[in-house]
Parts: C-alpha cells; structure tokens; sequence
C-alpha cells in the first residue's frame, strides 16, 4: 500500500531549527501520516527534499510546514507555496559522497562531515552547508550507497571530493533563517517583491501597478544587502547585483550604456531582481554635484526606472547609508515606492542574531546567550558576526599549540575537543566596539543606587520619573499621562549629580550618553548644531537612552544676554528646544541635565514638555552623610572602631565629593606609614599586608580636606537657587526662537 500524501504550506523555520534539517507539522498532520517525532518524510516541490519531522509550534496554522532555507532549497519550494508530504522509509548509509559547488583551498575533516550528517536523512542531489568558522561552503550530494534516502551513523563513510561539481550559483546562497533581529523589515520587503512576482493577478484585480523599487537604509551593517540576497534566493529570480561605483566610467556616455544594458538583461530574464548596492554613489543630489557623469546616470537611471514594465516583473532594491545625499527624484512614488528603514536591532534581535551565527559551533554549557544580547546595545548584525567569529578564534589560538600545521589533517581529537569558552565571548567583547556608537559612543554605566549614598528622596523621584515609563509603559498609557520628557539636577558642585544619573541609566537597563557641555562648541557654523542632532539621533537609534547633558548652563544660556561668538549659542539652544520636542511620547529617550546655575538656563528650556521637572540636589543631611562614608569605606581595610556616626557629625557642611575626598586622604595617611620611600616592590607588598585604615587617620584627613561650607560654595548656590526661584514665580516672556 503506497504512503499517504498531505499538501502543506511551506513556512519558514524558527531560527533554533535552521542548519538541522528538520520539518515541523502539526499533530493532526502527524496523526494523518502515522508520523512520530524522529521520522524521516519526502517534501515534494519542484524538486525533492527529505527531512526529520518534528511537532510543530502552539500557534502554527495545521496546513502549515516549517522547514529552512536549505530545505527549501532543495525541493525547489518558496515560502508560501504547497507542497506534497509522505512518510519514506530510511535506510541505513554505508556511504555518502560529497562534492563542493564552488572551487574551495580548505581541506575539511571527514569525521567533521559526519558529525553534521548523521542523524540527518540524505539523498542524491540534495545540497548540504557546511559552516566552518564562519565560512559557510555548499556541498552537493553526488553518491550515496545504498541508493534513495539514507540516514548517517558513525559508521558511515564520508568521501569528500576535492573537485567541484559542475553548477552555477548565479543566486546568493543566503535564506531567510540566516537574518536575525529584522522579522518587521523582512516582512515588509516580502511584501513589496515576492507579492508581486508570485501572484501578480492580485494587483490586477486591484487595479495597481506593483511597486517598482524598494530603498532600504540605515546605518552600516544593519543587513541591508543580506535582506536583498536572501530574497533574491528565495523568490527564485534573475538575479542582477551591481556595487555602486562599478558602473562609474571615464567615457562619455559609457555609465548609461552599461545601466541600459543590464535593465535589458533584467526584462529579458524576467522575473528578475536588479540590487543596488551604495545607491548613493552613483545617484547624489544633481544640484550638489559638480561632475557631469553623475548627473547624466542619475538622468539615466530616472528614466529606465519609469520605463519598467508595469507588471512587477522587474523589481530594483538599492541600499544605502546615506539617504539624505540621494536625488530627490528617485525617492518619488512610482521609483523607489517603498523606503523601509533597517535600524539597530534591539535586544531580542540580537539574541537572534546570536542564535544565527553561533548555530554550528561548539559553545561551552556556561555560555548563556541572552547574558550577551543584554550587553550588546548598539551592535548592529556586522558587529555581533564579529563578535562570534573573534571568541572562535580566541578558543582556536588556545589549541594552535598542539597543530601540526604542515600536517594534511587535523586529528580529529584535537577538533573534537575544541570548544568556545565563555572567556573567549568576554575577551572579544572588549575588543569590539560597535559600529552605529562610534561617534557617540553607549554604554550603561556600572553604577547602581547602591553607591549612592542617601538622597533617596531624590532617587524615588528619578525612579518615578526614568524607570517606571521604561519598566511599566502600560501604566501610564492607562492614566493617558506622558512622563516627564526632560530633568534638571540642579545644586551645589559634589553633591552627586553625575552619580544619579549613572545610577538611573544602570537601574532602568537604559543606555547611557554622556554629554560635556562645552564639547558640543564648534567654532564652524552649523558644527554645534549638527553635533546636538546626531547625539539626540543615535539615542533614538539605540533607544531606551538617556542622554546626560553635563554643565548644560555652558550651551544653553539666556538668549539675547550674550554677545559674539558667531550667536553659536542661541542655535544650539534652538537645535535644543526641536529636538525636546520632538521626541517620541513613549520615554524611550530621557534628558538630564545637570547645573550648578539654574539661574543661567533659557527660560524655554524649561518650561513644561521640555526639561520640565526639575529637582534640587542639596548638600546631604548627617544621615546622609553617614550613608557616604558606609559606601566609600565598603570595601577599605577600615579598622573596627570606625564609627560613621561620628564622622557623619563631624562633617557638617561636606558634600559627597567632599567626604569622597576625606575617604581618599586618609587611605593616603595610613599609605604612607606603612610604604616608605626606596622600598622595593616585595618589600611594599609585605608592608601592607595588614593595613588598617583608623580613626586617627581619618581626623587627620578632616583637618587637611576643606569642606564646600568653608569654601563658601553652599552660600553661594543657596542665593543663586533663591534667585532662580523667585525667577521662576516671576512671569517671564520666552525670548524668539529667530
């Protein structure tokens, strides 16, 4: 009696799955064709595939089968067509015989080979990838003996062919499982290009024309070109792939002619995709250019893009990091129609990228990788591939020791016993910087409420403020009330400003971008401007961000109180006010600010819906003075009858800085009267072996540390907030933003 047979709808595989060669179905499915998990089935498409059946996900529909790119590939199916199932017997494989599709100089283990196969069902013709770190090679099954689907053991014979079989790859060899962290992106693209390519008669009905081109952009190594391959794959298109400057030539009318040219190629070889890659190079502004060359091959490109049939049949995807320096006419609708923006991956993104480029290695059980994809911010797909690849290489440089490197082979205890280490993970971390940060660099500060000592008044006010909006968005959306967009800290110097707000960034997993005051001061015009937009851009990129402005009273002082300085000042302040305001709602983007001169801050910076809440960091009560000396003395060899209390009391008028410092000086102290000078290193290290820092050095500090009171800094900010409270009462007109 012959196998039943089910149709079922191809859906592409969960990331987790990709690289195993497994098919996922549903119970019923299971139940109709007498599967259990571990069975072997036969897809039927335009080609045939076998895979490893496994139940399929809650959620996915019953007609539903998930299989990856590789699958796919092999029984010549897209995702969204039908194919036929049935169960197929497996039998056992003596040997399989491979051979690569391309011309490959590494010799790749037999034993390694196995490792990947076995368990997998294996037939004639089927192409097997092979990743070997982070090359990934294609190989062709050319033999298998016996003859129909086999399954691999470790008994079975690997032969790898060193010659190549004969096959053109024109189509990249990348599918949709190899994109992590762009399922939105990718979904939206699908829409655009397999839509119209696949069933036309849809925009028939409607009466449309099919888009013509679709613009992705971002910033670099975000997966722009890799969306554009792994569609060209999977919609099984002419595919044509054109590096911007390639075209570029020093003959009169050469570039057009070569456009033309491959535009004839794409119509003729019909469904076809046309990609462009750094769109920008060959199609700048016509008005900011002053070669001709460029403005004749944006002409030319204007026209063949309007002269595409109207069938969807030939589809154009560019790409490019600078969209604001491409011609205008080619962003109109019936060019590029779509303009989908591939940003920075957030953290589930990058915990699928991860899942993506880690797939085939050997990773320690202590590495966890959600621990990482918590740490990434601001790594694009680029950096995370690199990330991976520089920890594989860490755990081989451990291992080239025991290479013989003139040998033909690796033994395969070596190989077998190389194994990637969470250190090699924390080693590559450090060295790679991720790409969208460079020029603002993130990160989230390792101060935690903990090192902050006292002011919790001000700390359950920045909670309120800061964390809650990141932590619980619901509630406010609840009450239909925005969090504050912006706030102030404001107060005498030392008192711990910067601390806060390190210590708010830390508490809400937040970014953190820490701005000086007067860095963003250029003495070219619009520099300062510019400077404000891309800080505010990359927080908005790397969202939830806080943006720490630091002596902000040095850029954004009283407009029309000033003269000189180009009016630099008064722009940066309007830079200021649009980007305040332009904010999204969500509180993904928070402003601090810190100042020990309110009273020299534009009005308009802080009125309501901008740096609106404002909250005094005073000097430190005893209480909170004796909370400081517990977290600057935390982790000092102190000896027992340290009594903060004491100290607390003795310290009136000190703030944090200031008891900071005491707690400095009198470590120094007690330095000193163990090491002296001409010691030896040995000698100094057994000097201070039982060191104690006492009480009678730490009342020789408090007689040689000066405290903000003495220094006169504490009256003095006590006016200035006086004024800018009675300012603030006071009605005041907002100066003009012109």
């Amino acid at each position: 009696m012959p196998n039943k047979t089910i149709k079922l709808r191809v859906a592409e595989a969960r990331h987790r799955d990709a690289g195993r060669g497994i098919a996922r179905v549903s119970t019923e499915v299971m139940q109709k064709l007498n599967l259990t998990s571990g069975d072997i089935i036969q897809i039927d498409g335009k080609g045939t595939a076998t895979a490893v059946v496994w139940p399929g996900y809650p959620n996915d529909p019953n007609d539903a089968i998930r299989i990856d790119g590789s699958v796919r590939n092999n029984a010549g199916a897209g995702i969204g067509d039908k194919v036929e199932v049935k169960k197929v017997n497996a039998q056992k494989a003596k040997k399989i015989a491979i051979a690569p599709t391309e011309e490959i100089n590494l010799r790749i283990s037999s034993d390694g080979v196995r490792k990947i196969l076995e368990g997998r069902p294996i037939s004639k013709g089927q192409k097997i990838r092979v990743e070997f770190f982070g090359r990934a090679i294609n190989y062709k099954v050319v033999q298998t003996d016996p003859a129909g689907t086999v399954i691999a053991d470790s008994n079975t014979k690997i032969q790898i062919n060193d010659k190549p079989v004969e096959e053109v790859e024109e189509v990249p060899q990348v599918t949709y499982e190899d994109i992590g962290g762009l399922e939105k992106e990718l979904r939206k693209v699908r829409e655009m290009i397999e839509l119209p390519m696949k069933k036309p008669e849809l925009f028939q009905r409607l009466g449309i024309e099919p888009p013509k081109g679709v613009l992705l952009h971002g910033p670099p190594g975000t997966g722009k070109t890799l969306i554009a391959k792994a569609v060209a794959n999977e919609t099984d298109a002419h595919f044509i792939s054109l590096g911007g400057p390639e075209i570029m030539s020093k003959y009169y009318g050469e570039s057009e002619k070569q456009l033309r040219e491959l535009f004839e190629e794409a119509k003729e070889n019909s469904p076809s995709i046309i990609f462009i890659d750094e769109l920008d190079s060959i199609a700048p502004k016509r008005e900011e250019v002053s070669g001709e060359v460029e403005r004749r091959v944006v002409a030319q490109l204007l026209s063949l893009m309007d002269g595409l049939e109207a069938r969807g049949e030939v589809v154009v995807i560019a790409t490019t990091n600078q969209i604001n320096l491409i011609d205008p006419a080619l962003r109109r609708p019936g060019r590029f129609d779509r303009e989908i923006e591939i940003g920075v991956p957030d953290r589930d993104g990058r915990r699928e990228i991860f899942e993506v480029h880690t797939r085939s290695m050997p990773l320690a059980e202590n590495i966890n990788l959600d621990e990482f994809a918590d740490r990434t911010y601001g790594f694009v797909g680029a950096d995370i591939e690199s990330l991976t690849k520089e920890s594989a290489m860490n755990a081989l440089r451990r291992i080239l020791p025991e290479i013989d490197i003139d040998a033909d082979e690796i033994p395969q205890k070596v190989i077998d016993e190389l194994e990637v280490e969470k250190k090699d993970f924390e080693q590559a971390h450090k060295e790679i910087e991720p790409s969208a940060m460079r020029e603002v660099f993130v990160e989230i500060p390792d101060i935690t409420w903990k090192d902050v000592g006292g002011l919790e008044e001000i700390k359950t006010q920045l909670r309120e403020a800061v964390e809650w909006p990141m932590t619980y968005p619901e509630a406010f959306q609840k009450i239909d009330t925005q969090p504050p967009r912006g706030i102030v800290l404001h107060g005498p110097p030392g008192t711990g400003k910067t601390l806060l707000a390190k210590a708010v960034a830390n508490e809400s997993d937040a970014n953190f971008i820490s701005v000086k005051g007067p860095e963003l001061l250029s003495k070219w015009v619009g520099e300062s401007e510019k400077a404000v937009r891309e800080t505010f851009r990359k927080a908005k990129q790397s969202a939830p961000t806080i943006i720490f402005f630091d002596e902000i009273d040095s850029i954004t002082p009283r407009r029309g109180g000033m003269s000189g300085d180009s009016q630099v000042t008064e722009r940066v302040i309007s830079q200021m006010l649009t980007e305040l305001d332009g904010l999204e709602e969500r509180g993904e983007v928070v402003v601090i600010a810190a100042t020990n001169r309110p009273d020299l801050i534009d009005p308009a910076l802080l009125r309501q819906g901008r740096l609106e809440k404002h909250i005094e960091v005073g000097p430190p009560d005893q209480e909170a003075r004796k909370e400081i000396f517990k977290v600057h003395t935390q982790n000092k060899p102190t000896a027992k009858n340290i009594d903060t209390e004491k100290l607390a009391k003795k310290t009136d008028g000190y703030v944090g800085s200031d008891i900071e410092g005491v707690c400095k000086e009198a470590s120094m102290i007690a330095l000193r009267e163990k090491v002296k000078q001409g010691m030896t290193r040995e000698e100094a290290k057994k000097a201070i072996q039982n060191i104690k820092i006492t009480k009678n050095h730490f009342e020789q500090a408090l007689e040689k540390v000066r405290s903000s009171k003495d220094r006169g800094e504490i009256e003095q900010y006590q006016k200035i907030s006086k004024d800018f409270q009675a300012k603030r009462e006071e009605k005041i007109e907002e100066p003009s933003i012109i």
